[in-house]
């Protein structure tokens, strides 16, 4: 039947900037939404595994971050500055949104390159404290 769902839907408000964070880090997982948030609520923590895929969109997501605070310098240092005090504020945001995302990925991969015996929490695998 079109329109029928086999299973019931979970929905929940946000506030714009709580929704900003959460998107920030399900782009920097790879993962679908859905996954993203089933993940994080049945085990409170998401571990990512790198894709190739993935890395490389964040990879092009810094660079273009780059070559947007290169600019701005550029305008600063000649004293043209193109931007409002207002799309900094909003630069600022959405950049600190990014750069945390990337850092809680790392963290979470960090059992990576650590050296020891546990797996990812996430795998089944996990040989936690």
């Amino acid at each position: 039947m079109s329109g029928t769902h086999k299973y019931p839907t979970i929905s929940f408000r946000i506030s714009p900037r709580e929704r900003e964070e959460i998107e920030a880090k399900i782009l920097v997982s790879g993962m679908k939404k859905k996954d993203y948030f089933v993940r994080s609520c049945i085990y409170n923590r998401v571990c990512v595994v790198g894709k190739k895929e993935t890395v490389y969109q964040i990879v092009e997501k810094l660079k273009e971050m780059e070559n947007h605070l290169l600019e701005l310098a550029e305008q600063l240092k000649d004293r043209k500055p193109e931007i409002t005090s207002e799309e900094i504020r909003e630069l600022h945001t959405a950049y600190e949104d990014m750069l945390k995302a990337v850092l809680w990925m790392l963290d979470g991969a960090k059992y990576l390159w650590e050296g020891t015996d546990k797996k990812c929490p996430d795998s089944g695998n996990y040989q936690g404290v």
